[in-house]
């Protein structure tokens, strides 16, 4: 079993506290991640880096991946983070999976599409592995002849009641987009009638693809908040700058950020996170007076740990299983998420 440098995970404020600071981190493994081992190890390693919260699939193997994780850091004494599963109230980017037929592909194609490929989903003869596809879609437009396809991967707003009573997960989020307020009333009720307690329902929706300037996005935010309130939901907004590509450079950071200013007079109540392209640059943007509630961190959470990963699955083990492997993935996870655990605190001390 790997050991837990003390040093690098700290006392960390519980959730709630953080997200009142402007300390909350939360990593998001995926809302179509399959990949069981990769999301108990990503939920151990950054676990004990100090995240708040970890994002998973609306899925019972991946919330009981997830759950082993949580169960590995309870016994190393560490605090476990909460528990949210993602949800659309429609067609959304991040409940997709690409695939292509492998015989089609040509013996001397130079695959473009593995290359582009973030979580390793590509091989030479399967195709695309659709446990580790999340869909970012950066394959699609590298395919030279046009083979790569999407498919749509969410609950049914019928099925969502049953899912989440056998889920139990701490919170939700749910991804929106504009012209679906109907939708997503459906969604929330159905969340209600669960009657699972949730302490937060985080609502995700930015302006990229859907053609809304800010004053746009804040109607849609004030029309959700007012639902959410009806049903007695505590609500987070989660405001995606640029969407699952936080892994590209700085610019995806200054969407981000962006997004997070322009909203923040606009926004109904309840706490502003970054999230979309949010990647090791976005904390340097900020000045110290700018407070966001927090921060998630996806697609570059994930690619920063994909080669240990990978690495450990090939040896048919686990990151937990192996020390100097787990040394150097909480490192990584440790360099971005402890400049968030440690911004200075704007007069809010729990």
């Amino acid at each position: 079993m790997a050991a837990i440098d003390s040093t690098a995970t700290g006392l960390i404020p519980d959730p709630e506290c953080a997200l009142s600071q402007g300390r909350w981190v939360k990593l998001i493994c995926g809302a179509s991640n399959q990949d069981l081992p990769a999301i108990a190890d990503l939920c151990a390693v950054f676990g004990a880096a100090g995240v708040h919260c970890v994002d998973v699939a609306a899925d019972p193997a991946v919330v009981r991946a997830a759950r082993q994780g949580f169960g590995w850091l309870a016994a190393q004494g560490l605090p476990v983070p909460w528990l949210m599963v993602s949800l659309s109230d429609g067609a959304d980017a991040h409940f997709r999976k690409a695939w292509f037929d492998p015989k089609f592909c040509p013996a001397d194609c130079s695959r473009p599409c593995e290359r582009v490929c973030p979580a390793g989903a590509i091989t030479s003869h399967l195709g695309i592995l659709a446990n580790r596809c999340y869909g970012c879609g950066r394959c699609l437009p590298a395919c030279p002849r046009g083979l790569i396809q999407e498919h749509e991967h969410r609950l049914d707003a019928d099925e969502i009641a049953t899912s989440l009573a056998e889920l139990r997960p701490d919170a939700i989020e749910i991804h929106t987009a504009p012209g679906r307020a109907e939708a997503f009333e459906s969604v929330v009720s159905a969340l209600a009638s669960s009657a699972v307690p949730l302490r937060r329902l985080a609502v995700s929706c930015g302006l990229e693809g859907h053609g809304l300037t800010p004053p746009h996005l804040s109607w849609e935010l004030w029309q959700r908040h007012h639902c959410l309130r009806r049903h007695r939901f505590r609500p987070l907004w989660q405001l995606d700058g640029r969407p699952m590509s936080g892994d590209v450079g700085s610019g995806t950071a200054r969407a981000a950020v962006s997004l997070w200013r322009a909203m923040q007079p606009l926004a109904p109540p309840g706490p502003l996170q970054l999230a979309g392209g949010t990647n090791a640059s976005t904390l340097s943007l900020l000045s110290w007076e700018e407070r966001p509630a927090g921060i998630a961190f996806g697609g570059m959470a994930r690619r920063l740990l994909m080669p240990l990963l990978l690495s450990a699955q090939d040896r048919g083990e686990t990151l937990r299983e192996s020390p100097q492997d787990w040394k150097k993935a909480l490192d990584l996870a440790v360099s971005l998420v402890q400049p968030w655990l440690d911004r200075p605190l704007a007069g809010n001390s729990c």
